[in-house]
Parts: structure tokens; C-alpha cells; sequence
């Protein structure tokens, strides 16, 4: 998430601490669910999907933070 705009990205995290929590929350859970849909991390469905549905809440307000810090930046 973000890739091609990781110096904007970097900015940002450094200025805003906000964003810095939440972008690197958003990673852990990114990494918990690839875990254990590959079987590393034994979770059960519905823990599964509550991680994802917290990864989602995360990036959507990743955008929305990203969008207001400049409305003409697009991910």
C-alpha cells in the first residue's frame, strides 16, 4: 500500500504520528492474515475474518488520512 509514493509516505509518518500508528498496524495485520491463510498462523474462520475486517477499517482510514493531507495525491 502506498509503494509509489513512499518518500510522500514517509513524510507523512513523520509528521503525523497518527498515520505512523496506524500504517504500521495496518502491516501487522497484513502479515497475521497472509500468515495464516498460508497456514503459519493457526486461526479459526471467524478470528480470521475479523483481522481482515480490521485491515480494511485500517487502510480505509489510511486513504481518507492520505486524501485529506492532499486531496490531489490518489493511492
Amino acid at each position: 500500500m502506498f509503494e509509489e509514493n513512499e518518500k510522500d509516505v514517509e513524510s507523512l509518518m513523520q509528521s503525523n504520528s497518527e498515520f505512523r500508528t496506524l500504517y504500521y498496524k495496518h502491516r501487522e495485520l497484513d502479515s497475521k492474515v497472509h500468515n495464516a491463510e498460508i497456514g503459519v498462523l493457526p486461526l479459526d474462520d471467524v478470528t480470521l475474518h475479523n483481522l481482515k475486517k480490521e485491515k480494511l477499517w485500517a487502510k480505509e482510514k489510511l486513504l481518507q488520512m492520505w486524501e485529506a493531507q492532499s486531496p490531489s495525491r490518489s493511492a
